[in-house]
């Protein structure tokens, strides 16, 4: 009894540090999703509990088995979960706890939870040479470098397969112009697109509204997870809301295939 009352005191303090997490966006969660936000296998290695499903996929990519996300992915904007003391008992199992340097909810997670497990901070970005160095990092500290090695090479195979799919999908066969949200430009190099300018994290400004407007773009690309709604109304420009995080089966390779789905479909109707 004593150890539960040490976790739930905690609650107050990091649900509102959780408050100052960014980067998420959507739809509440169900109890199920809470409870289970795991990589759907239960085997042998680590314990590796993730702050969000970006985090837990990584560490599914480098091939760990026991993984489990505490905010569900269900929920697309991570401020709106509150921890659980079932969250803080999962800390305190785990063997790592990996979180975002903007996540600073997570020392109180292992402080609260009374958790030994090594801490892993990783900087989340979905380009190539970021998501590789994450993967290869956390293969090494899992002991499962030939998963993560391997996971690395199906990653360079279908981003070069989604790159040539997206390059035939324009219609007069030249580079569009996009504007993108800062932590969504992974996706304009991955159109091979023309990048005129950026925005955010924070919310546009009329400066930015009529400097980027001014440059043209045929398209927006607006990060689903941080979306305040239409960027560059009257520009003309279509807006594609571009998601970085995994849903609940973790796959990180999903989100890629699903921003080049909704860039071909939007370039061919151009």
């Amino acid at each position: 009894m004593a150890r539960a009352r040490v976790l739930v005191r905690p609650l107050v303090a990091l649900s509102a540090g959780l408050l100052l997490v960014s980067g998420c966006g959507g739809s509440g969660a169900s109890s199920k999703d809470a409870s289970h936000g795991t990589s759907g296998k239960s085997g042998s290695g680590p314990v590796v509990v993730a702050t969000t499903s970006w985090e837990a996929a990584l560490a599914k990519a480098a091939g760990a088995e026991n993984v489990r996300s505490l905010v569900p992915a269900s929920i697309r904007h991570a401020p709106d979960y509150d921890l659980k003391p079932s969250d803080l008992s999962a800390v305190a199992d785990a063997d790592y706890v990996l979180y975002a340097p903007f996540e600073p909810f997570a020392g109180r997670i292992k402080e609260a939870a009374g958790s030994r497990a090594k801490m892993i901070d990783l900087e989340l970005d979905n380009s190539p040479a970021k998501t590789t160095a994450n993967v290869t990092r956390l293969g090494k500290a899992f002991g499962t470098e030939q998963a993560a090695a391997k996971w690395n090479a199906d990653l360079a195979a279908e981003w070069k397969s989604l790159a040539g799919r997206l390059k035939a999908s324009r219609p007069d066969g030249k580079a569009p112009a996009v504007a993108s949200q800062v932590f969504t430009t992974w996706a304009a190099k991955l159109a091979g697109a023309r990048l005129v300018g950026t925005y955010g994290p924070e919310a546009v400004s009329p400066a930015q509204l009529s400097r980027l407007s001014a440059k043209k773009p045929a398209f927006v690309l607006e990060n689903e997870n941080m979306s305040t709604g239409t960027v560059l109304p009257g520009s003309g420009a279509k807006q594609l809301n571009i998601v970085n995080y995994p849903g609940k089966d973790l796959d990180l390779l999903a989100v890629y295939r699903k921003a080049a789905e909704q860039m071909t479909k939007a370039f061919a109707a151009s």
